[in-house]
């Protein structure tokens, strides 16, 4: 009768709610069933299986001394702590079972060791190691296993610098009496990894057997190398190929500039999924091919391919990159679920409305984000100092600050670029010498330019200089185009020739520094000398590129 019971029951456990586990309990102390050990380790697993291990550390504390002693019972509880934490409580089981007289098994190895890599008790892991050794058990293939994720997650953790690490996570693979193609596809993502694509190939080459995954993974060693061609003759070689090999290559081409071959890639895929799609759409992006993007996207519509965030964000920037506000308006509105869109997305589309001259829309947006990144306050300071809201711009500066999040370089950059275009003095000498002193951030050369270029725009050329000459960067030809122009706003000729002077030893062809000074002469109907700066250019072949215009 208890059999039959006991065999009903451990049908039950393996689809039952927490609830219906917490009524099981009840019955099996009810009809005296906690006494079959093997029975009542089943019920206790399975009690650890809701994500949390309250429950099962009270059925452990209430077991009699003959169950709670049993190597099985200790074994399910280290096991529910590695799965649902808190790992501690994992180790600290382990440490106690000398204690019970338990001796630990192959059962107990790897959830032990798994635990003290999720708490990167390293020191405690390579203990653990040294015993799993002298008692053996590290020639079962679960505890080896073990041993060698252990050693990959030590080198990721402390870099991939660590060439001592590198080759103990390759003694650990060595090691291993058995190898099955996960292993061996682990331990070639790990060099691929940090780079040793020699040794990812030397591996590949010795497999007694491949599958998808291990060439994939080589032809991404070669790609991260941008070794193109051998990649192209392992992807020619490759007995199968899937969505991945093919988007692979489509960004080893992209990559490379070769946006042709890329393309010719992308159009013979046999099967396309939106990972492939984004990756071209995203490739023409980055390389400047905007309308190609667009016309993309939209061939991906008409074959009814659903877009991800990853898509709206390619399009929107080619959107505004393009002008083209009333395209990046149809990606607004094709949006529907903005739960399953993350800031990014958000943040594009803010970007997008204010780089086409609708900043009231961008900035609605941006009001209405919930959570905001610094990326996010960045683009929409940056983009209301842009589009000539420069007090805006100052006043979201300092609101940012009350957020809590940390400002980085380009927080700075934007505040300054709304100073110097708004003519905030003050404002910018209060932001550019906070930086260090209040948050950290040193300046760059860029800051420096920024907040040089907002002095000398407002006649503080005298300070310019004297920042030019105290800063701790070489001046670019950034740099001495800003003085150059409070040169000119001034009327200062003396200093004007000196800043070419000294900008030309740049051998920056640069032709807007000459064409200043030459206006700055003309400007005082000094002609000869404007000629004779027009001349200069001529003679380094420094020419002025003509204008043009997105605008039809």
């Amino acid at each position: 009768m208890a059999y039959i019971l006991e065999s009903k029951i451990s049908d039950l456990l393996t689809h039952c709610t927490f609830n219906h586990l917490k009524q099981i309990h009840a019955f099996i102390i009810t009809a005296s069933l906690s006494q079959n050990l093997q029975f009542f380790s089943k019920f206790l697993r399975r009690s650890t299986e809701f994500g949390s291990m309250e429950y099962s550390a009270l059925i452990f504390s209430k077991m009699d001394t003959d169950f709670s002693s049993g190597i099985t019972s200790w074994n399910v509880m280290i096991r529910g702590y590695t799965f649902n934490g808190p790992h501690e409580k994992c180790i600290q089981l382990f440490d106690q079972m000398p204690q019970r007289g338990l001796k630990p098994n192959n059962y107990t190895y790897p959830y032990v060791l798994n635990s003290c890599c999720e708490m990167a008790f390293y020191n405690k892991a390579q203990n653990v190691h040294c015993q799993i050794v002298k008692t053996g058990f590290d020639s079962s293939f679960a505890v080896a296993n073990s041993i060698f994720n252990l050693y990959i997650k030590m080198q990721a953790s402390f870099g991939s610098e660590n060439d001592g690490r590198a080759s103990d996570g390759r003694k650990a693979f060595q090691d291993m009496r058995v190898k099955t193609v996960e292993v061996w596809n682990r331990m070639i993502s790990e060099y691929v990894r940090i780079g040793d694509i020699s040794s990812a190939r030397e591996l590949f080459d010795k497999m007694p057997e491949r599958d998808i995954v291990s060439w994939n993974s080589i032809i991404s060693g070669y790609i991260r190398s941008r070794e193109v061609a051998k990649a192209r003759d392992l992807f020619e070689r490759m007995p199968e190929k899937n969505v991945v090999s093919w988007t692979s290559m489509i960004r080893a081409y992209a990559d490379a500039g070769d946006l042709v071959t890329a393309r010719k890639f992308f159009e013979e895929m046999p099967c396309r999924n939106v990972v492939s799609w984004n990756s071209m759409i995203s490739s023409y992006t980055q390389h400047e091919k905007f309308h190609e993007a667009l016309d993309l996207f939209g061939q991906m519509q008409s074959e009814g391919v659903g877009s991800d965030g990853y898509t709206f964000v390619s399009v929107l920037s080619a959107c505004s990159h393009l002008g083209a506000l009333e395209f990046g308006k149809r990606i607004h509105y094709m949006i529907k679920d903005w739960s399953q869109l993350g800031v990014i997305v958000r943040t594009a589309l803010v970007d997008m409305y204010a780089k086409c001259g609708d900043i009231n829309t961008a900035f609605t947006l941006f009001i209405k984000i919930g959570w905001k990144d610094v990326f996010c306050w960045n683009v929409m300071i940056k983009s209301l100092a842009i589009n000539g809201r420069t007090e805006d711009a100052i006043k979201l500066f300092y609101l940012m600050q009350k957020t809590g999040l940390k400002l980085n370089d380009f927080t700075f950059m934007g505040a300054l670029f709304a100073c110097s275009h708004g003519g905030l003095v003050e404002e910018g000498r209060r932001i550019f010498y906070g930086m260090e002193r209040d948050f950290g951030v040193n300046p760059t050369l860029e800051h420096f330019g920024c907040f040089i270029d907002l002095l000398s725009r407002n006649g503080w050329l005298e300070e310019a200089q004297l920042l030019v000459r105290d800063m701790p960067y070489k001046p670019d030809i950034a740099i001495w185009g800003a003085l150059l122009g409070g040169c000119r706003e001034r009327g200062d000729l003396k200093l004007a020739e000196k800043v070419v002077e000294r900008a030309t030893k740049l051998e920056a062809n640069e032709p807007g520094i000459h064409v200043l000074l030459s206006n700055i002469h003309a400007s005082v109907g000094q002609w000869p000398e404007a000629l004779n700066a027009r001349e200069k250019m001529e003679e380094r072949k420094v020419l002025k590129t003509v204008g043009t215009s997105i605008i039809v």
